[in-house]
């Protein structure tokens, strides 16, 4: 059992929800009653309850010795057999008395159903509750919490092997350490253990920390903007890749859904409970989460209103392999092959580029207009060889002369991954770095990229940098930066402290009689209804640019059955191995190439969704094109096998009488004899209803016969004879 979220690599995939009729606290000594039933008045609980996720049930753990106090706020890790308790907010809470934290340790064998309590010699921990817990190197980890009366930020260890010979050691920590916080998740990954939000006095964070455990350093990670944080309570699930340093918020598969239990269905009838199916789950906060095997379980929580909720969700994450379309167009910058433009700073020139970069997605979709025409204008009209590919010409140079290298090279990176490597938070250098870039976007009109550098901007500032930055600012003519420094300077508790510093005294007179000004009378905030343009996404412009809007920049034909598919070598080359060896080494002349799987010629449905694969990473298609593209990763080279469990989980799930006919010319094309047997089975015994099917007549001569010969081999001699006899 455990509190608190947990990491877990892979996409996410669907919500469920189980039902059950007692409403147990999932944790140990639970926080209070969480049962919905007025009879059941608001208690602390000390009960051991176990949810077993294979039958959806729960029961009561069987448990000897003296358990913990009843309580809530507590930390519950597991470690070996063992569940071990610290600490949580006990006491009377009904009458309101004998109210206090702890800071006691207690192990619960499971295999025994044993509790003990850890008496250790030498210091101890100050007692909390709301503090975050972890188990790493067979340690117990202590951090933060709240004792009382004031929010803490130390932390704890203890050895989990021998409790006669361990004793509580306090952590000497450095580096940007998180302020005092509390009601907080944390979670281990790859030697390092990650906090993420949590309160810290009344206000709501959504900062994230880094702690590496060997060296005892902390690292503030600069994130906190790409995330909302407000006082509602959202149900959005993020997901945090720990190599990219980037977030994601997981859509859910639209076929989620929420599931009664075992008791509830035996008791009810189906009417009854179709009533009770929910959405997503609500938002809500002091939940408990834990990841078993592959899918990650949710319990209980107040929602709105301050109400308990007593609901359990089951979220199973993807089987597929990470998507890598980022990854590989970020490598296609990086090794700068199959350039068509070379980009000129000033006196500098270097910068390679492909016309994927401003052909109009990256570019005009998002208001980049100025920089495409730059680069129309300079460039001669493809001129396509009768096989239909454009001529190889030399690079393009495009002068940008209001550019700098470094932070060009951000934007490009931008273009290129859908992302920026954002660097240390606060350090001044680097917000005027990104401030750099935000003048770009604004240039360029990359309205996605401006939102990126103006959230972490805006994030980074803070008494040490805001006049630097607001001074950079009003040179650079950002007014909207501009206009958040102001803010930030007058503010009543910032006052006093950025008007005695040296770097005030420096300021351009125009900039002091501002800040004066808005300090004796602050401007009227005025609200604007018109929404947000946040930008298109990398695939939402990728899918845009096989659609059509690429279609003047293609320099390569694809032929299918001698169909031609104009398309690009850039974006081929970055997601393709095979064709990257093609293009860079043994290029056909005619600049055309044919499509093949092997020696099997996929059907044009399917090649078109092979390269929407290819150019925007959709893996959603139809079960027939599955059979087809199954083995299209190892022959093409793709960075992983993404599509392939796509398509082997979507024929496992997906065949029906609907589609069985379609499926089985597939596998009979592509020789899948095991899958063509299995679509012969459902057609013999869903015979009925498939000989309706209108493309049952257009089947090939060998496949009607293959239909005859089984439904022969699975009719009975009785059934022989019966149909003998109405003859």
């Amino acid at each position: 059992i455990n509190f608190g979220c947990e990491c877990r690599d892979g996409a996410a995939r669907g919500w469920g929800s189980f039902f059950h009729y007692r409403l147990p606290a999932l944790q140990i000594c639970g926080r209070r009653s969480s049962c919905p039933f007025p009879s059941r008045r608001k208690t602390m609980l000390n009960d051991l309850l176990r949810f077993d996720v294979k039958d959806c049930s729960w029961c009561r753990a069987f448990t000897t010795g003296t358990p913990p106090a009843p309580r809530y706020h507590h930390s519950a890790v597991v470690y070996g057999s063992s569940m071990f308790v610290f600490g949580g907010y006990t006491g009377d809470i009904y009458s309101n008395s004998n109210l206090k934290n702890k800071n006691d340790l207690f192990e619960y064998k499971f295999a025994t159903g044993q509790w003990t309590e850890w008496k250790t010699e030498g210091r101890l921990p100050v007692a909390r509750s709301a503090h975050g817990a972890t188990v790493y190197s067979e340690k117990l980890w202590i951090f933060a919490g709240y004792d009382g009366n004031a929010r803490l930020n130390d932390m704890w260890t203890i050895g989990l092997q021998d409790r006669e010979l361990t004793c509580w050691e306090e952590i000497e920590q450095s580096g940007e350490i998180p302020p005092s916080c509390c009601n907080f998740p944390v979670a281990v990954c790859k030697d390092k253990m990650f906090v993420f939000s949590g309160q810290s006095g009344a206000k709501i964070t959504n900062n994230l920390f880094q702690f590496e455990f060997k060296e005892k350093i902390w690292t503030r990670i600069p994130t906190e903007h790409l995330l909302r944080a407000d006082n509602t309570l959202p149900n959005e699930l993020h997901c945090y890749d720990v190599d990219s340093q980037t977030w994601e918020v997981i859509q859910p598969s639209p076929d989620s859904e929420v599931k009664p239990s075992a008791f509830l269905s035996a008791f009810y009838s189906p009417s009854f409970l179709t009533h009770l199916l929910l959405p997503l789950p609500s938002g809500r906060l002091f939940h408990a989460a834990a990841v078993i095997s592959d899918a990650m379980y949710i319990f209980g929580g107040t929602v709105d209103n301050n109400i308990r909720s007593g609901e359990m969700y089951r979220f199973q994450f993807s089987c597929y392999p990470k998507c890598t379309l980022h990854e590989d167009y970020g490598r296609l910058w990086e090794n700068r092959q199959f350039s068509d433009l070379e980009f000129v700073l000033g006196e500098v020139s270097g910068f390679r580029e492909h016309w994927i970069g401003f052909d109009g997605k990256r570019g005009s979709q998002q208001g980049c207009d100025c920089l495409y025409s730059t680069c129309k204008k300079q460039a001669a009209p493809r001129e396509l060889v009768p096989g239909g590919a454009a001529q190889c010409s030399p690079l393009l140079e495009v002068p940008i002369r209001e550019a700098e290298a470094q932070p060009f090279e951000v934007l490009m990176q931008f273009l290129y991954t859908d992302k920026i490597k954002y660097p240390r938070k606060g350090h001044v250098q680097d917000v005027l770095l990104i401030m750099d870039v935000y003048k770009l976007a604004l240039n360029f009109k990359l309205s996605r990229l401006e939102q990126l550098c103006l959230q972490y901007i805006e994030a980074s500032v803070d008494l040490q940098n805001v006049l630097i930055v607001c001074e950079n600012a009003n040179k650079l003519q950002l007014d909207q930066l501009k206009e958040h420094c102001l803010n930030f300077v007058v503010k009543e508790s910032h006052f006093n402290q950025v008007i005695m510093m040296k770097e005030f005294e420096h300021l351009s007179s125009s900039l002091i009689v501002e800040i004066v000004r808005r300090k004796q009378q602050p401007p009227v905030r005025m609200h604007s209804d018109q929404p947000l343009d946040i930008g298109t996404s990398l695939i939402q412009d990728m899918k845009a640019y096989l659609e059509g809007a690429g279609i003047e920049f293609c320099d390569i034909i694809l032929l299918l059955d001698g169909h031609p598919r104009p398309a690009h070598k850039a974006i081929l080359a970055a997601r393709s191995s095979y064709f990257e060896a093609m293009f860079r080494s043994f290029m056909p002349e005619d600049g055309q190439v044919n499509i093949s799987i092997g020696e099997m010629v996929p059907s044009k449905q399917a090649f078109e969704s092979m390269l929407r694969y290819i150019y925007y990473g959709e893996v959603n298609m139809p079960p027939e094109d599955s059979l087809y593209l199954f083995a299209a990763p190892y022959y093409y080279g793709f960075s992983n096998n993404r599509l392939q469990a796509y398509c082997k989980q979507n024929l496992e799930m997906n065949v029906t009488v609907e589609n069985v006919l379609q499926i089985l010319e597939a596998a009979d094309k592509t020789q899948a004899l095991d899958m063509k047997r299995h679509c012969l089975h459902i057609i013999v015994h869903q015979f009925t209803k498939v000989s309706k099917l209108p493309n049952l007549r257009s089947l090939s001569q060998p496949l009607l016969l293959d239909i005859i010969e089984s439904l022969a081999n699975h009719i009975s001699d009785k059934q022989c004879a019966e149909l003998g006899s109405d003859i």
